[in-house]
């Protein structure tokens, strides 16, 4: 079973409302729910998933926002074949595991986002991808490389 959303702090500052670099008016608070997973393998794992909320920074301390606080609703997963935003569309790409790939549908980008939803009936929206070989072969050249051993014993020389 999921977890309830968590407020969390800030791991270095403590803060629970972060205040943006680019305009001290805006900032945001994080939320973390541990979900349930299961891959398309069928393999079960707990992951932690979190979101940002976006608001004022008065909003947001009006709001009395407390680390460990627990939320109604879920931190959902949204993809879209549609940048999120368009100023900056490489930042939400949806990239495979540690291989840098993106994953793609149609040779069209994914891109992915997490939400918090106060909603209890809300759900993920995602999109399969479909460029299953490129990654297979990335992962096997990863394999590959983690399993070389020299064929010398250089101790000798």
């Amino acid at each position: 079973m999921n977890s309830k959303v968590k407020v969390i702090a800030d791991a270095e500052t403590n803060a629970v409302v972060n205040v943006s670099d680019n305009n001290p008016e805006y900032g945001w608070v994080r939320v973390q729910q541990v979900r349930i997973v299961i891959d398309d393998n069928g393999f079960l794992r707990r992951k932690p998933v979190s979101a940002l909320i976006p608001g004022t920074v008065t909003d947001l301390k009006g709001s009395g926002f407390f680390a460990g606080q627990e939320l109604p609703g879920n931190v959902l997963v949204i993809e879209s074949l549609e940048p999120f935003n368009a100023k900056n569309p490489e930042r939400d790409l949806k990239i495979a595991g540690d291989t840098g790939i993106v994953c793609t549908l149609a040779g069209q980008p994914i891109y992915r986002k997490t939400v918090y939803s106060m909603s209890t009936s809300a759900e993920d929206v995602l999109i399969k991808h479909d460029n299953k070989e490129e990654l297979r072969d990335a992962y096997a050249r990863t394999a590959a490389k983690a399993s070389i051993t020299p064929n010398t014993d250089f101790d000798n020389i």
